[in-house]
């Protein structure tokens, strides 16, 4: 078991339990997928630079990334229907606890001038998205190998069924959102 995992089971449910009052344990929110999503834009032309994108997100999430391909052309942006747009990778279990806990420990601080992430990130059934801006930050990637940089959406959807919910259990688990602002 993996130490976010491993917090989880034995600090955050606890604490979820006494902050919102819960009657059971499986009432307790908890990380259901992490889904990480890199668009490719104007990439997707260049077929060598396809690859190297889905071989840099396998080696980020440990699965191989599914390829998404466009549903409609669209000619103000040069794509045809059947075109290769980006690549997707759903994680759930082990991976998704380890993957979390590489984000949270050890890529975080390696952004520059990194203050916290946005409390208001949420959806309203308690979803976090996080929009990362170089990939360069995960410690596994060789930089002498990246032909370029590129962002990459993170969703992590909770069980939450409020916004409250998700973020206290996004601030247990160790996630680090700026301070909230006063309102004067």
């Amino acid at each position: 078991m993996t130490q976010l995992k491993e917090q989880y089971d034995n600090t955050v449910v606890s604490r979820l339990m006494e902050r919102f009052g819960y009657k059971n344990k499986m009432q307790v929110p908890h990380i259901e997928k992490i889904i990480v999503n890199v668009g490719m834009g104007d990439m997707a032309h260049e077929k060598d630079l396809v690859e190297s994108v889905r071989d840099e997100l396998a080696t980020i999430t440990g699965q191989r990334p599914q390829l998404r391909k466009a549903k409609k052309s669209v000619s103000n942006f040069k794509i045809r229907e059947g075109s290769p747009v980006g690549y997707k990778v759903t994680l759930r279990g082990i991976r998704m606890y380890e993957f979390l806990d590489r984000l949270i420990n050890f890529c975080m601080p390696r952004i520059r001038d990194f203050r916290g992430v946005s409390r208001n990130a949420f959806d309203k059934c308690g979803n976090y998205t996080l929009g990362i801006k170089e990939q360069t930050i995960f410690p596994e990637l060789n930089l002498d190998k990246i032909p370029r940089t590129h962002g990459m959406d993170i969703c992590i959807v909770t069980s939450a069924k409020t916004k409250d919910e998700a973020l206290s259990l996004l601030e247990e688990l160790g996630m680090p959102f700026t301070r909230a602002q006063k309102k004067d």
